[in-house]
């Protein structure tokens, strides 16, 4: 009966949110490292996951590259950041820029490692997903069962074709998507202020209504977005419009998160 308490008493781990995307190009690395850390600004506790294991970018956009993970029973520990949130990826475990030519069983083996990890009393663990329908994101439904999934995807239609694929991955099995963003989503010229639609402008909004998904937001195509996050200073970590877009993204999310925690 005391084993059996203690089982009971054992805490259940983070709950884990996966964002997707089912095609590459769509910012969804990005989106994702930016939405950690919005999620970290409203008070959650909040780690992150660098599951495309053949292209990590995620050491690179919290500016914490070359940085070991260290490890205790075989089991890593989360790389700090500067804003708060603890990052796992294979960037932090291989040479930079060395090719990664694993098969199927490796790189889901991988990602069970960086996902069960020591992420001590982290409340979210947010999983940025690779593009596609493979091995590694029928490993991440099947082995570790994400509570809710994000759908990231530019407006135009060959990106929302993708995206839908995705979501019946996650339908298909048993993964409620939490809902849709649209990123890359209108550019406003530094220069003369006009605004431009370069890949469209709510076709991910129309999607969402089509499927019945809430529409979580918009993310615009802004360059102080793209200099910032290869500086691995995330906007959402500071103020002005670009912070308060992926905020706002946030925000829609922590009641979901918190009547699951």
């Amino acid at each position: 009966m005391a084993e059996r308490a203690a089982a009971e008493a054992a805490p259940k781990g983070p709950l884990i949110l996966a964002v997707g995307s089912g095609k590459g190009g769509v910012g969804k690395s990005t989106l994702s490292a930016n939405l950690a850390v919005a999620l970290a600004r409203q008070g959650l506790k909040v780690g992150l996951v660098d599951a495309d294991i053949y292209g990590p970018s995620q050491p690179r956009l919290f500016d914490n590259e070359g940085v070991k993970p260290e490890a205790k029973d075989s089991k890593m520990f989360p790389v700090p950041s500067r804003h708060g949130v603890g990052v796992l990826s294979m960037g932090h475990l291989i040479e930079d820029g060395r090719a990664i030519a694993w098969r199927g069983p490796m790189a889901s083996g991988a990602l069970g490692q960086l996902i069960d990890a020591w992420w001590g009393d982290t409340q979210v663990l947010v999983v940025d997903l690779p593009p596609g329908t493979g091995d590694v994101q029928l490993t991440m439904i099947q082995k570790h069962k994400p509570a809710g999934a994000v759908i990231v995807s530019t407006p135009q239609d060959l990106a929302l074709m993708d995206a839908r694929r995705a979501m019946n991955l996650f339908e298909a099995a048993h993964v409620p998507v939490v809902g849709m963003v649209e990123n890359m989503s209108g550019y406003v010229c530094p220069h003369c202020g006009n605004v431009s639609d370069p890949f469209g402008c709510g076709g991910v909004e129309q999607a969402a209504d089509d499927l019945g998904l809430p529409f979580l937001g918009r993310v615009p195509l802004d360059l102080s977005i793209r200099t910032g996050s290869d500086a691995g200073q995330p906007p959402a970590a500071g103020e002005g419009p670009q912070a308060e877009a992926f905020l706002r993204l946030a925000r829609q999310l922590v009641p979901w998160i918190k009547a699951r925690l």
